[in-house]
Order: structure tokens, then sequence, then C-alpha cells
């Protein structure tokens, strides 16, 4: 099996999540089971019928988890310089709208384009591993192409 790459933030935040669903999350949907069964016939019973879906959830995201965790590389980007590789925090500008973009480089665990982790995986990223301060990069966007500079990259 292939290796995971996460930064200690991503493992220490998917390990929590782990942890907060089988502390908290499964004792509290087998209560609520426990407590639909009570009602009667399960057959037509809304509530057994809720608390057993979401449990296969919760027992799919633990499974889920645990194999994330039991497969990550936990890579402290700290130690890195130079050109753009996991763990880069890229500033970008737009070369059409001078707009300046701000990415940290994180594996699919941890990407969440909305607080500006790019998944290491995407178009933009792969374009911009390997390149350093100054390059430009042409991307093939669902918008038609688009064009960065590298105006910085650190790694924290």
């Amino acid at each position: 099996m292939e290796k995971i790459p996460l930064t200690r933030a991503g493992f220490d935040k998917i390990d929590a999540e782990l942890k907060h669903l089988k502390s908290v999350e499964r004792p509290a949907i087998i209560r609520a089971i426990s407590e639909a069964r009570e009602h009667g016939d399960l057959s037509e019973n809304a509530e057994y019928h809720s608390a057993k879906e979401k449990q296969s959830f919760i027992e799919g995201r633990v499974k889920e988890l645990e194999g994330v965790i039991s497969l990550a590389d936990v890579i402290d980007p700290s130690k890195f310089s130079g050109p753009v590789k996991f763990g880069a925090t890229v500033v970008l500008v737009d070369e059409d709208t001078d707009e300046e973009k701000t990415y940290l480089i994180v594996g699919e665990y941890e990407a969440d384009i909305e607080s500006g982790k790019l998944n290491m995986k995407s178009p933009l990223a792969r374009a911009l591993i390997g390149k350093d301060e100054g390059d430009s990069i042409e991307v093939s966007t669902p918008g038609g192409v688009r064009s960065y500079e590298i105006l910085k990259i650190t790694y924290k």
C-alpha cells in the first residue's frame, strides 16, 4: 500500500476526528439504537433505522480514518527549501487579473481549497511542483488556460 503524505497538523486533525468518533459519536449512537429498540416494532421504527444508518456511517468513517493513520507518512516541511514540493506555501499572481493567491501544497486527505490547502495531485499543484520563485506556469482549467507567476515559496 502506498504511504499517505500528511503534515503534522493534518495528521493531528485526522487523529482528533477518529478519537471523537470512537469516544463520543460511537457511544451516543449505541445509546440511541438502544432507546429506539425500546419503542417496539423495529420494522416501522424510523428512529431505529435512522440510528442504524448513522452507525453505519460512523463505522465506515472510523475504518477509513484508521486506514489513513496506518498509512500516514508525516512530513515536516520546515526542513525543506527550494522549488515547490509537498508542504510548500506558494504565493501566486494570476498574470491576467493580477490577483494574488496563497496555497499550501498538501495530500488529498488534508486538501481544502476553501482554506487554501491544495491537493498535490490537482492540476495546479502538479504544474507548481518543481518550479521556483519567478517561474511562470500555465494550467488548463474548466474556464480555459490560466497563467500564474510564482512570487514566493516558503516552508513552515
